[in-house]
């Protein structure tokens, strides 16, 4: 899959200072660029009410995303207390 950066989620990375919570972003982003579908992946759940929009948990964080045909759009990465505040 094509995978797209929104710069509100780029702003988010820049926040972060955790160099392993970094990494664990970086992996994610390898798996859906070599993944065809996201059923088969780990903590990644449909949100209800969105007909595109998914989000990624990791630790207290959670990563907001939307999914055409065969491309993602990364749009947040913020705190799970937040993150249904400012995505979708």
């Amino acid at each position: 899959m094509e995978v797209i950066f929104l710069r509100s989620f780029l702003n988010d990375i820049k926040k972060l200072g955790d160099k392993k919570l970094k990494t664990k972003i970086k992996e994610f982003i390898i798996e859906l660029e070599k993944s065809e579908a996201l059923e088969g992946m780990s903590n990644v759940k449909k949100l209800k009410g969105f007909s595109s929009a998914y989000r990624w948990r990791t630790g207290d964080y959670r990563l907001g995303f939307y999914k055409d045909e065969s491309r993602v759009e990364l749009a947040r990465f913020v705190k799970r207390n937040d993150v249904y505040k400012v995505f979708p």
